[in-house]
Parts: structure tokens; C-alpha cells; sequence
């Protein structure tokens, strides 16, 4: 399988595995100067770059977690999801869920990219589910 990549400004850093055993790709900020995120803000960061996600696979976006443990920074919606057929530039949005401005400067490393594949079932509407040992049992159900 291969990711192609396509560079939308001459100044954008490609991404890559930072460790033979790395599960997702560093994404890199494309910026001409730091960005101040406040707290409470979201910003989208420019990667300056797009991709072309192999059929039947899904990208997904992931903070780097050196940022949200260190400074309270995560993504905006949570996971970003990209499509297989989505051939836009690559932004991350993120938040500063932090008491401290965060401040990125350019070429920082924002982001990890997970290529995964993704299984889409026919759908059909029942009138009952089958039975599981667990069955409606919600979050705690399983123990502390």
C-alpha cells in the first residue's frame, strides 16, 4: 500500500514515521510565523500538504500526546476523520483546554496520521438484536 502525498506550499514538511514501530505520521505545522493558541481557543493548523487515502481505508487525525499531556492541547472534534476520497488540504483543529496560551511554531509537530482499514456492512433494519452476555448493560457494566 502506498499514501501519496501532495505538497501545497514549497515550505511544507512531509510527514513520517518518527520510529520504525510509530503507528501514526507526524503531521507538521505549515506556518510563516508561531501561533498563539489562548486558552479556549480553536484554531485549524495548516499542514500544507493533501493526501490521497487508499480506497477502503479512513485517515485518522490524533494529537500528538506529548501535547495534550504536557500542555492540555487536543483536537477540536476529538478524532478528525478523513475519507478515502478527500483530496483537500490537511488542516488539524485544535483546542487549549489549558490555563496557558500554547504557542506552535513553524514546522512543530501537531498531529500523528493513522491509515486503517474500514469495513462498510450492508445495513438492515430488525425488530430485535441478538443476545450478548452483556446486553444493555451501559458504561460500568463490565466492572471498575
Amino acid at each position: 500500500m502506498t499514501l501519496n502525498i501532495k505538497r501545497l506550499s514549497p515550505s511544507a514538511k512531509l510527514p513520517r514515521y518518527a520510529t520504525a514501530g510509530a503507528a501514526g505520521l507526524d503531521l507538521h505545522a505549515c506556518l510563516d510565523q508561531p501561533l498563539t493558541i489562548a486558552p479556549g481557543q480553536q484554531v485549524m493548523v495548516p499542514t500544507g500538504i493533501a493526501v490521497a487515502i487508499p480506497e477502503g481505508h479512513v485517515g485518522l487525525l490524533a494529537v500528538r500526546s506529548s501535547m495534550g499531556v504536557r500542555h492540555g492541547i487536543s483536537l477540536s472534534n476529538g478524532v478528525g476523520v478523513i475519507d478515502w476520497d478527500y483530496r483537500g488540504p490537511l488542516g488539524v483543529g485544535l483546542r487549549n483546554a489549558s490555563a496557558e496560551p500554547y504557542t506552535i511554531q513553524p514546522d512543530d509537530r501537531i498531529a500523528q496520521l493513522l491509515i486503517l482499514p474500514v469495513a462498510q456492512p450492508a445495513l438492515r433494519e430488525v425488530e430485535e438484536l441478538d443476545d450478548t452476555a452483556r446486553g444493555e448493560g451501559g458504561f460500568g457494566s463490565t466492572g471498575r
